[in-house]
């Protein structure tokens, strides 16, 4: 079983290109061989060229994403702002609704009120004729009477006066 930590990664300076890199695995640890920096920095160019194509696709894909979610985000949030919107033009509407209807009350509330007015009045009135007549008629009477006492004292015998 290898692992990557097993494999020895060095320049072969008996092999007849210099820049050819042989990859040897360690039997000890004491196998291991320094590797040169020019065998190190061909291996990582190659290793990078490798995949920053990809990378970079990667990367130009991720920001393409970005911007699109960026873009579903703003419209998102509008939608939600005319849904908010709609739902307060709905609460407006039944706020007018409620207003047409107190408003019904107030008209009825006034005309009762018009009318129980007019019912007073017209009692008022009644009341203040017939308290009039009622003193018309204790003044009549009244002077009934004293047309009555008169009468009766005229007719009540006067004893005549001696001459």
């Amino acid at each position: 079983m290898e692992s990557e930590g097993d494999v020895d990664l060095s320049c072969s300076e008996s092999s007849p290109e210099k820049d050819v890199c042989v990859v040897s695995e360690p039997q000890y640890l004491e196998d291991l061989v320094l590797v040169k920096e020019e065998c190190v920095e061909k291996l990582s160019e190659g290793l990078i060229s490798h995949y920053l194509p990809d990378l970079q696709r990667s990367r130009d894909t991720m920001q393409e994403l970005t911007q699109n979610q960026v873009v579903l985000l703003d419209t998102l949030e509008q939608e939600i702002t005319k849904f908010r919107e709609c739902n307060a033009m709905i609460d407006v509407n039944t706020l007018f609704t409620e207003a047409k209807v107190y408003h019904s009350k107030l008209v009825n509330i006034r005309r009762e009120m018009i009318s129980l007015h007019d019912r007073t009045s017209k009692l008022k009135k009644r009341a203040l004729k017939l308290q009039q007549q009622k003193q018309k008629e204790a003044l009549e009477r009244e002077q009934q009477r004293e047309k009555e006492l008169e009468r009766e004292r005229q007719l009540i015998a006067k004893p005549a006066k001696r001459t």
